[in-house]
């Protein structure tokens, strides 16, 4: 099977670590923990790695968050991926931070990178993996909260977070969607 596992974020250094930015992490982990690289291709780094005998086709778009759903549409067409077999990971501030919840489908919950691809895929009918980054923000100051750094004692907690994401993402591709919201949500 293939898969196509897109890490949402924003590309530029000044973005880097960012709350908004979770997902390019997780996507850079899942590919060293596969002993793999990215490189530049159309719409984003891409990188190819095999998790036993699923084939992964991994995604960091370079269309910056609000127009994430050009790379994705083109890569699920290029890749001739099922939508089903997409897998988009995306901070959620509706959790607490660490939390994760892999969801068949849903809504935009008000994430404009999930707003363009629904825009783009023309449905909400694709898997995503939610990384919650929390919400300590006062009111009005939401855009400075997930552009902002995690906070030192939220980096300790890192390397497990970001292991237990991994985890999911190959069960997902391993075991199918059900067994793994079953086992890790």
């Amino acid at each position: 099977m293939k898969y196509l596992i897109v890490g949402l974020g924003n590309t530029g250094e000044e973005y880097w670590g960012s709350r908004h930015n979770i997902g390019f992490r997780i996507v850079n982990e899942l590919v060293e923990s596969a002993s793999g690289s990215f490189c530049e291709e159309r719409y984003g780094a891409l990188s190819r790695i095999r998790i036993k005998n699923a084939e992964l086709v991994v995604l960091k778009p370079n269309t910056y968050m609000n127009l994430s759903g050009n790379a994705v549409r083109f890569w699920l067409q290029k890749e001739n991926v099922d939508k089903k077999q997409l897998l988009i990971i995306v901070d959620d501030l509706s959790l607490p931070f660490g939390r994760l919840r892999l969801k068949p489908k849903g809504s935009n919950a008000g994430h404009n990178g999930l707003k363009n691809i629904e825009e783009l895929l023309a449905t909400d009918e694709y898997p995503r993996l939610r990384f919650g980054i929390g919400n300590n923000f006062r009111q009005g100051r939401q855009i400075d909260f997930v552009l902002s750094k995690f906070e030192a004692e939220e980096l300790e907690k890192m390397p497990e977070h970001m292991k237990h994401a991994v985890e999911m993402i190959k069960s997902f591709c391993l075991e199918g969607i059900d067994v793994a919201m079953n086992r890790y949500n």
